[in-house]
């Protein structure tokens, strides 16, 4: 029971696939063998087993369409109750008409109130399939024993699943979390640079207008002193459009340190645990803004495609070869396609002389540039 209810709603994706699903019902309905077996065997006979195995059908299309049906965590839709309703009618129906192993039933039912009900609904559900089983088994007088099990199975199954489903809401919150945390880095970088920016700017262009407003008066007076502030003019707008294009660059290439700070800042916002080993720096100008770019790129990767806990960085150079290794404990999956940032990194890093490698490791997954030093010296 436990196998096929956790991959009926397994995963920790917030809209686990219907294929998925349909997947688990598989495994987990293979536990409908009691009841069957009791119909095969000759234990059920008659228009009973007719009846018993259709209900039986009935309660299995109505499970599945349940499991099925559009949900939302702990916020059914109107229809999933429906289908709750009528399931459960059936299964506690069928367990009270003809007991035995058919009162594995209500199991099933308590798996589907833990996962879809809100916690309260759930706990009701969970209780009262507890009771059914327990008068069930006394009205029918069946084994105390066994009894007292699926009691037994019912509470810890329902509680079980129940904190399966709390786990699922809280990762998906985090995600949430993690992706509004990068957002809010990204809006709190473009307000920093609208603010380099208009400082960089604001002194620059009130000079420009304040000298064009000087130089079109004395034009306007016939004054030789308006070439003058035309030059002047001329002179503080090219100084202006070198330092923006010297701010733009210092975005864009921030180095290997400045990479570094970033993906510590980065990854720490998302919740990940990060460690920084350097041997053989300070490194010369061209491999610096390489392996950097690099940095951002595998750090760019961790955090949205990783869902890591723990990453490490280091930079190793030996005098030959500078190596930088980008390992993260997450699922291990190759987050690019062609065309992506890693693709455009090993273009960079091949027209360099270097190597890129990126795919699943023993911890999760790991990004690894080695550059030698004396063609990155010399591109």
């Amino acid at each position: 029971m436990t196998i096929g209810s956790a991959f009926t709603f397994g995963g920790t994706d917030a809209r686990p696939s219907r294929l998925r699903r349909l997947a688990g019902i598989s495994i987990g309905l293979v536990y409908l063998c009691f009841p069957v077996l009791e119909i095969v065997t000759g234990e059920v006979t008659g228009a009973a087993a007719f009846w018993g195995g259709a209900g039986l059908l009935a309660f299995v299309a109505c499970y599945v369409a349940t499991v099925l049906s559009p949900r939302g965590f702990g916020d059914p839709t109107l229809l999933t109750y429906w289908l709750l309703g009528v399931t459960t009618l059936l299964g506690v129906g069928l367990a009270a008409v003809f007991g035995g192993g058919w009162t594995t039933l209500p199991i099933y039912l308590t798996v589907v109130y833990s996962m879809a009900l809100r916690p309260r609904l759930s706990v009701a559900g969970i209780v009262a399939m507890a009771l059914a089983v327990l008068v069930i088994g006394l009205l029918r007088e069946d084994d105390p024993g066994t009894t007292l099990v699926l009691v037994f199975q019912v509470v810890t199954l329902g509680v079980l699943f129940m904190g399966v489903r709390n786990t699922r809401l809280l990762v998906t919150r985090l995600r949430r979390a993690q992706e509004e945390v990068a957002r809010l880095a990204a809006s709190e970088e473009r307000l920093r640079i609208a603010r380099d920016l208009h400082d960089l700017l604001g002194h620059s262009l009130s000079l420009i207008v304040l000298k064009s407003e000087l130089a079109g008066r004395l034009a306007e007076n016939g004054s030789e002193r308006a070439v003058a502030e035309i030059r002047d003019i001329e002179s503080v707008a090219r100084q202006a459009l070198v330092e923006v294009r010297d701010a733009v660059t210092g975005y864009r290439q921030r180095g290997l340190s400045g990479e570094l700070d970033g993906a510590r800042a980065a990854l720490e916002a998302a919740g990940t645990r990060v460690t920084i080993r350097l041997a053989g720096t300070p490194l010369p100008g061209p491999l610096d803004e390489l392996l950097g770019w690099a940095v951002r790129e595998g750090v760019t990767n961790v955090i949205r495609h990783a869902r890591a806990t723990r990453c490490e960085i280091g930079v190793t150079v030996d005098g030959e070869t500078a190596v930088l290794e980008v390992v993260d404990d997450g699922r291990g999956a190759l987050p690019c396609e062609p065309g992506s940032g890693l693709t455009g990194l090993a273009e960079r890093v091949r027209a360099a002389g270097g190597t890129v490698s990126a795919g699943p490791c023993a911890t999760g997954f790991a990004l690894r540039v080695s550059v030698p030093l004396p063609a990155v010296s010399h591109a």
